[in-house]
């Protein structure tokens, strides 16, 4: 399945801390993220689905993941029908190992894109 991954203003990556949750364009906004952290050595931190803007809003206070804030916190996502979200975070765990939370869906992993193409 091919995901459309959400960059920001100019195609630069979201910085989760700075992002405007506000926005109309998480109205109602549900799918598939992945939070991670920048240099040195990149590593992805969570990845989740639901409400956008809810979760994201919850992973702002979570101190597991804000412990990685002093290397940048940036997150991207993709808007998904439920039916299909429990393979894909399920794919993306897998796929990427997350350094928070390991209670995944028991699915079957639906592969996807890459949001770095690899």
């Amino acid at each position: 399945m091919y995901l459309t991954w959400i960059k920001c203003t100019g195609e630069q990556w979201c910085q989760l801390l700075n992002l405007n949750l506000a926005h109309s364009h998480f109205d109602g906004l549900e799918g598939i993220y992945i939070i991670w952290h920048g240099q040195p050595n990149p590593a992805v931190v969570y990845v989740g689905q639901g409400n956008i803007r809810d979760r994201l809003t919850q992973h702002r206070q979570d101190p597991a993941i804000l412990a990685y804030e002093s290397k940048t916190l940036h997150v991207t996502w993709a808007k998904v029908d439920s039916v299909h979200r429990d393979g894909i975070e399920r794919f993306l765990a897998e796929s990427w190992k997350p350094k928070v939370g390991h209670n995944y869906p028991l699915a079957t992993s639906l592969p996807v894109n890459s949001p770095w193409g690899k």
